[in-house]
């Protein structure tokens, strides 16, 4: 295995010393303005573009001194990357918030004045796509997106530049977060790791859910009521998951609490996969909305130095199983990809 200079630069930008991947995530845009709107009793078009500049700027100036680096979107991202500390590279996304829900399929979408290009010049380290995906989709659909998911690689190999690929599952018409989900999931993590391993999409990192819903893993503290699966059957299916990645995975935390997190990332280190860190967003930050659209941004950053901080140094403790990402090539630096 050999990386790029561009890529090799842009992977060490965003990892820690050791070469493990912690950083923040602090992309959301729909999700957010709901969540501030709900919390302010207005209306999610209320919500303005210097709202949530305020909210963003507030969470990367105080979690970046405990991050590796720190997601944002180029929509209301950018005066926040300025504050972040000097320590955190940063990883710009490329995607439109939500999906086409005209037609089946969550078809995704770029952002309109935006190029991969563009996005390195305003000082992207690393390029991150969100993609809903599921191999049990139908095949038209699918085809759809492995095109889609070619030409960003495409495009980050011409610019040199590492290319994340999240991808979260689903189920057209079903619930994700009930039990018949639940026993679906470990196949559709485990199918979508080794689809988007193949190297004609480029993806440099996978950024990928966990292959269990914690909520129905026996025994967990998640867990409060019907199980899915025992705790040595989800440890069965970390290993599953990660035996068929061919790139460098890392966790994201999909929106559940910091607690919920911090028990999957122990699971994770049991089970003793090689993943690489973590992309964490909402377990950190969250329960900040409502402290932010009640009080305003002082009160906003009082809660993060306090609670935030915590939030954040709770993840990074439990990223001591984590391995250095170019271990995953058999390299013991990065500079050994050369």
């Amino acid at each position: 295995m050999k990386i790029t200079p561009g890529k090799q630069k842009g992977m060490k930008a965003v990892s820690d010393a050791r070469g493990v991947i912690a950083a923040a995530a602090m992309d959301q845009r729909g999700s957010l303005k709901s969540a501030i709107a709900k919390d302010k009793g207005i209306d999610k078009k209320d919500v303005t573009a210097q709202m949530m500049e305020e909210f963003k700027t507030a969470v990367v100036r105080v979690l970046t001194p405990h991050a590796s680096a720190i997601l944002l979107d180029p929509e209301y991202g950018l005066p926040a990357a300025k504050v972040r500390a000097a320590n955190a590279g940063l990883l710009l996304a490329y995607e439109n918030s939500g999906y086409d829900n005209t037609r089946p399929g969550r078809l995704p979408d770029l952002l309109d004045i935006w190029s991969v290009r563009r996005l390195v010049a305003a000082g992207a380290d690393c390029i991150k796509i969100l993609l809903y995906y599921t191999p049990f989709d139908p095949a038209e659909v699918n085809n759809i997106k492995h095109a889609w998911v070619e030409r960003i690689g495409a495009e980050c190999v011409a610019s040199d530049v590492p290319f994340f690929l999240e991808f979260v599952g689903y189920e057209e018409g079903g619930d994700e977060k009930g039990a018949g989900y639940a026993r679906k999931k470990p196949e559709i993590v485990t199918r979508s790791m080794e689809e988007f391993s193949k190297p004609q999409y480029g993806v440099d990192v996978l950024k990928v859910e966990v292959p269990v819903n914690m909520a129905f893993v026996a025994g967990s503290k998640a867990c409060k009521g019907e199980s899915a699966y025992t705790r040595d059957q989800a440890k069965d299916y970390f290993r599953k998951a990660a035996a068929v990645a061919k790139k460098p995975f890392i966790y994201l935390s999909a929106g559940v609490n910091n607690d919920v997190f911090a028990e999957t990332l122990e699971l994770a280190a049991e089970s003793g996969v090689n993943f690489s860190g973590v992309l964490c967003g909402r377990a950190t930050w969250k329960e900040g909305i409502p402290v932010y659209a009640k009080q305003g941004p002082k009160a906003l950053e009082d809660w993060l130095q306090d609670q935030g901080v915590k939030n954040i140094n709770n993840v990074n403790s439990k990223l001591s199983a984590a391995k250095p990402w170019f271990s995953f090539y058999g390299a013991t630096s990065a500079s050994a990809l050369s």
